[in-house]
């Protein structure tokens, strides 16, 4: 089996370590995305929606290297700092995956930074 490591472009990637998707076949995960742009700014301010949007779209933009879309995403985690936010959240992501419909968990917990509301995970199935 091959893998491929798609770059991230996260300030904290060179000191934690790690892959914004890798390829492992037909496989590819997708590590937790954040608002954060590369600059270490958070888009979306303090909105939970606008976060998520950009979360989606650097997931995307992750699968999209490695050979996937949205569309082949079989399984989220969505990571929330504030319960109240689950909705804003949620309708986000449900906009975003659409028929796809992968199976998702919504969890809360503490963010790297203060500033993140929300991070998202995923795994996608997309034959090569």
């Amino acid at each position: 089996m091959t893998m491929t490591r798609v770059p991230s472009p996260s300030p904290y990637a060179p000191t934690i370590g790690f892959s914004a998707a890798v390829r492992a076949g037909d496989w590819v995960f997708v590590s937790g995305m954040t608002a954060v742009s590369g600059d270490g700014e958070v888009v979306g301010a303090d909105d939970p929606a606008e976060q998520t949007r950009e979360v989606v779209r650097k997931l995307a933009a992750a699968l999209e290297a490695a050979g996937a879309g949205l569309g082949d995403v079989v399984r989220t985690r969505i990571y929330l700092v504030h319960p109240s936010d689950w909705e804003a959240v949620g309708t986000v992501h449900g906009e975003a995956f659409g028929e796809a419909s992968p199976a998702a968990s919504m969890l809360v917990t503490g963010l790297l930074d203060p500033r993140m509301r929300v991070e998202i995970e995923a795994v996608a199935y997309a034959p090569a």
